[in-house]
């Protein structure tokens, strides 16, 4: 497990295509549904013509973290939904989740800390499972 200042990675023993599928069931058993795929590497080769390994980004939420989070600041829709990214590179898949503390930090609210800190618990148990996968 890697943590960068915005978020965590890890490593799966799955194939790329069968981490997405479990990322999602994973983040299903959370709470949170998917609401946009983006296959980065797909489109940045139909509108760049540029090759990259895969990369899908995945905009996780869950509504209740989300509701919460929207009582407290009406704009936070500009910073969701949660991101995780499934990759892969040199024939290894790697998941990350976006870190809700450090994200949430910007908007300088400490009563959005306790909701950043239940996604970031939720994130981190879908990362947890995975990698053990």
């Amino acid at each position: 497990m890697d943590s960068i200042t915005y978020g965590t990675v890890v490593t799966t023993g799955l194939s790329f295509d069968r981490a997405i599928v479990r990322v999602r069931e994973l983040l299903k058993d959370e709470g949170f549904g998917v609401l946009t795929e983006i296959d980065v590497a797909k489109t940045l080769k139909e509108k760049r013509g540029v090759d990259l390994q895969p990369y899908v980004i995945l905009g996780a939420c869950n509504p209740d973290f989300a509701y919460a989070g929207l009582q407290a600041e009406d704009q936070l829709g500009l910073l969701l939904p949660c991101n995780v990214v499934v990759s892969s590179k040199g024939g290894s898949t790697s998941v990350s989740a976006v870190n809700a503390r450090e994200m949430l930090r910007m908007v300088g609210k400490p009563e959005l800390s306790s909701v950043a800190g239940q996604v970031d618990d939720s994130l981190q148990r879908v990362l947890n499972r995975i990698a053990a996968e």
